[in-house]
């Protein structure tokens, strides 16, 4: 999610905000400390990345499990979405999208089964819930896991973070100097047009430039790459945004100082990795 974006109901005359609302100092300081994180595991070994995917979607999964019946008495199954979650990221390095797609199936059907001990009242809400965390969150995780197996696939991953990144940045800087034209006034008060501009012409610039010189590939693709994430990343910002206004709450949780929850980091990533996996195996030798 974007810092202006998340800052969309947060007072603006906090201690250490920005203009935009948020501690903007503790904001860069964990998106810098997680961007390292990410970087290392990479760098030392890649396949260190799925532990990455793994820990951060097992925590997001709690979070959204817990806002949630915080907020509205909805329970997600949380055990069998837990325990499917990672059969679907551990499964991805063996099996690729075979694994992902028979432990999503049997992951939803231990949650069917599993919601039956607690009787008929919520069943349906509980369910719907939970079978909705579990494509939100765990399966378009996986996507992002599988992005690092292939030989490139170290670039593969930091060409789909340096795109989503570029597309926050962008949108932030556009939005805070130049917005005015609300983009979804109901959703998201500032989320404006113009910092979608900023998030597309930084989108594209940085795909052309990442697949290019980290992959070998036509700058028209990563020109393509880029203007694809931005508008991945933005629907991902808006869902999470129309989740936690209709639920009637600010952030998914506490975790992350100026950002929120984790899942308020993942909501732009999540959809932003199935697209890049799709590209990106489209544009990309095998």
């Amino acid at each position: 999610m974007t810092v202006s974006e998340k800052s969309s109901e947060q007072p603006e005359h906090e201690h250490g905000s920005s203009r935009a609302g948020r501690n903007l100092p503790a904001a860069i300081a964990v998106g810098v400390s997680l961007g390292v994180a990410i970087l290392a595991s990479l760098l030392v070994q890649r396949h260190l990345f799925l532990v990455v995917v793994a820990v951060a979607l097992l925590i997001g999964t709690i979070e959204f499990a817990r806002a949630l019946r915080e907020a509205t008495g909805v329970r997600v199954q949380l055990v069998p979405v837990l325990l499917g979650g990672q059969a679907m990221i551990w499964l991805s390095w063996p099996f690729g999208t075979e694994g992902v797609l028979i432990a999503f199936v049997v992951t939803v059907l231990a949650c069917l089964l599993w919601r039956l001990t607690r009787g008929a009242a919520g069943y349906v809400s509980d369910t719907a819930a939970t079978v909705f965390a579990t494509a939100y969150l765990p399966l378009c995780g996986a996507f992002a896991a599988m992005l690092v197996l292939p030989d490139d696939g170290v670039g593969r991953v930091l060409a789909f973070m340096i795109g989503v990144i570029a597309s926050d940045v962008g949108g932030y800087a556009a939005g805070v100097l130049g917005g005015r034209h609300p983009m979804a006034p109901s959703i998201s008060p500032k989320k404006s047009w113009e910092g979608f501009g900023g998030s597309l012409l930084t989108g594209m610039l940085a795909g052309s430039l990442s697949l290019s010189l980290l992959l070998d590939a036509q700058v028209w693709q990563g020109i393509v790459f880029g203007a694809a994430i931005v508008l991945t990343a933005t629907l991902g910002d808006l869902v999470e945004s129309v989740i936690k206004r209709d639920v009637g709450i600010k952030d998914m949780g506490t975790m992350l100082p100026g950002h929120g929850g984790l899942m308020d980091r993942l909501d732009s990533l999540l959809p932003s990795a199935v697209v890049s996996w799709l590209l990106l195996g489209a544009f990309l030798p095998a």
